[in-house]
């Protein structure tokens, strides 16, 4: 009698320790069963997403450029093109093609959308030229009208600037301002250079050069300039004898103004 309760309790045992296995557990079955269900979704989507890029399916078509274009031309546009749109109308990196455009000269923006259903619209911010920037190591530059340098030619005649790296606006602003100084006496500026210690060098549209000096406090360069517009054209007359035409006029001076010869003007 003993023997069989022994057996007994060793079969309740048994039958209690087969019901802690991993099958027995519903939970963790439907756990595995959702990630593997998820997996192969996964899977499937990638394995679809590949085999779509390798298929004809809506093929790019058309390119339409939805903004005028001044500077950039049509062969530029098409070139760009055939290496910035790969693939269909579903895989192409518009993303990449937007980096592509924009590293075209006289490009300051560009924008991509699709187009339903083979098409990409294309839109293109040109910068508009303001000045030329003196080149450095043969790379010609132009100055736009914000201010930005960047890296294109043209045959227009524009004003040329110079100065350190990084002072492109600034020189614009002045440009501007010098312009608007300058009218009252009937002359503009054409040329205006920025030395490294901000001293500041208008050439003017006669040739005459004007060495305005460093912005200072007590006397800034709108009173200098205001000097210039109201007494240069009397003391260039009195002196047009002896000078036989001006050259530079130093306006570095606190109440007045030296005038030197148009000889002399390439030797300073």
């Amino acid at each position: 009698m003993a023997s069989q309760r022994g057996n007994g309790t060793s079969r309740s045992r048994n039958e209690r320790g087969s019901g802690d296995g991993f099958w027995d557990r519903p939970m963790l079955i439907n756990l595995l069963a959702d990630i593997l269900l998820l997996a192969g979704g996964v899977l499937l989507a990638w394995a679809a997403i590949m085999a779509g890029q390798r298929l004809p399916i809506l093929p790019l078509r058309e390119l339409v450029v939805a903004t005028p274009v001044d500077n950039v031309s049509r062969a530029q546009i098409e070139h760009a093109a055939r290496s910035a749109l790969t693939g269909n109308f579903f895989t192409v990196n518009l993303e990449t093609a937007r980096s592509t455009f924009e590293r075209m000269p006289w490009v300051r923006s560009a924008s991509l959308r699709r187009i339903w259903p083979d098409g990409v619209e294309l839109r293109i911010e040109e910068h508009r030229a303001a000045a030329r920037w003196v080149p450095q190591d043969g790379e010609a530059r132009l100055v736009s009208t914000r201010g930005e340098v960047f890296a294109a030619n043209t045959d227009e005649p524009l004003p040329q600037f110079a100065g350190p790296e990084g002072s492109a606006a600034q020189v614009l602003e002045r440009f501007r301002a010098f312009g608007d100084a300058l009218a009252d006496a009937g002359r503009k500026p054409v040329a205006i250079h920025l030395s490294a210690r901000e001293a500041w060098q208008v050439r003017l549209d006669d040739g005459v050069v004007l060495e305005l000096g460093r912005e200072q406090a007590k006397h800034p360069l709108a009173e200098r300039l205001d000097r210039f517009t109201r007494h240069y054209a009397a003391a260039s007359a009195a002196t047009r004898d002896r000078l036989h035409g001006v050259g530079v006029v130093d306006m570095r001076y606190p109440n007045g103004f030296a005038l030197r010869p148009r000889a002399a003007a390439g030797q300073s």
